[in-house]
């Protein structure tokens, strides 16, 4: 039924319950895994007068490499649990990307047949003002999204 599961995550709490879902998944089904981290551009706002706010060089610079590390220690771990279960699984680091769209763009491109992920559960305002990642992802994947909570 799925062939390739791709599970995204953050490394959060919740996001580890996704990945633990959709390894077992993957296991039961004999299915190839591709685990994603997705790692946002260095933030740039406006200043309240008017004019815009850019970043140095080395601050921006040492960003990046902190997302690097940061996202190579999340797909190390979640490598880690594939492998204690014994599941092969290939991880990937998409810098500078918006989540959902990287997340839907790489399932598109790897003939993914699954997307497993994990939503916080925010309701109300705390979804209108911090967004739903897994939102976007339900409203423009191409193929099934398991969400797990």
């Amino acid at each position: 039924m799925y062939h390739h599961i791709l599970i995204s995550t953050d490394g959060s709490e919740t996001a580890t319950k996704g990945l633990d879902h959709g390894l077992t998944l993957a296991k039961t089904l004999g299915a190839k895994v591709t685990i994603v981290t997705v790692t946002e551009a260095f933030p740039i706002y406006a200043a309240a007068a008017g004019g815009a706010w850019v970043a140095p060089i080395e601050v921006s610079g040492g960003f990046e490499e902190s997302q690097k590390e940061l996202a190579d220690g999340i797909l190390r771990t979640a490598k880690e649990a594939a492998d204690k279960i014994g599941v092969v699984a290939e991880v990937l680091h998409i810098p500078n990307a918006q989540p959902a769209e990287a997340i839907v763009e790489t399932a598109k491109v790897r003939d993914c047949s699954l997307i497993c992920m994990s939503s916080h559960g925010r309701r109300g305002l705390g979804r209108l003002l911090l967004g739903s990642q897994t939102a976007e992802v339900l409203a423009h994947s191409p193929v099934p999204v398991l969400v797990v909570r």
